[in-house]
């Protein structure tokens, strides 16, 4: 998902062309997880006492494991869409700052003249790849894209370089 992403007219050599945030996309907000884990809970403790009525009151301390192993699933996948790729165009140069889960921060530069922006595109699945190539450093953005947004920022990525090389 393009968080933010706007072109910006400019006149000085150092002023942003262009700036982009990336975030990967996430469609179950908070409410919706608590609603759903809450749903969750509410099948597994009527199920549970069904089969404890039964005898079978094992069965609830498993119910308990899954829906322990569903919450951390979803946890641990909150914790991966922390990462986010920060991108800036300028005459000068060009600024990708990716933020790992962890927090972890890797920003690279580049030349705006020596890079060359990759796009591989499937006829099937749309925009599969966009990477930024300087001689020998290979750049992938935004993996964690769908298609669709991918298409929409190669696009947007690739007037900003064009209007930064101008």
């Amino acid at each position: 998902m393009i968080l933010y992403c706007q072109a910006m007219p400019t006149d000085n050599f150092d002023d942003v062309i262009f700036s982009a945030t990336l975030v990967p996309h996430r469609s179950l907000g908070r409410r919706g997880f608590l609603m759903l884990m809450g749903g969750i809970a509410a099948l597994w403790f009527m199920l549970g006492l069904f089969f404890w009525s039964l005898g079978a009151w094992p069965i609830v301390g498993f119910g308990g494991l899954d829906i322990l192993a569903i919450y951390v699933a979803f946890k641990l996948n909150y914790r991966a869409a922390r990462a986010h790729e920060d991108i800036s165009v300028s005459r000068a140069e060009i600024v990708v700052r990716k933020v790992a889960a962890s927090g972890r921060t890797q920003e690279l530069r580049f030349n705006p003249h020596w890079v060359r922006l990759e796009v591989e595109e499937s006829e099937d699945e749309g925009v599969t790849r966009i990477a930024l190539r300087a001689r020998d450093r290979r750049v992938p953005v935004g993996t964690f894209l769908n298609p669709g947004d991918r298409r929409s920022f190669a696009h947007a990525f690739g007037a900003a370089l064009a209007t930064a090389r101008a």
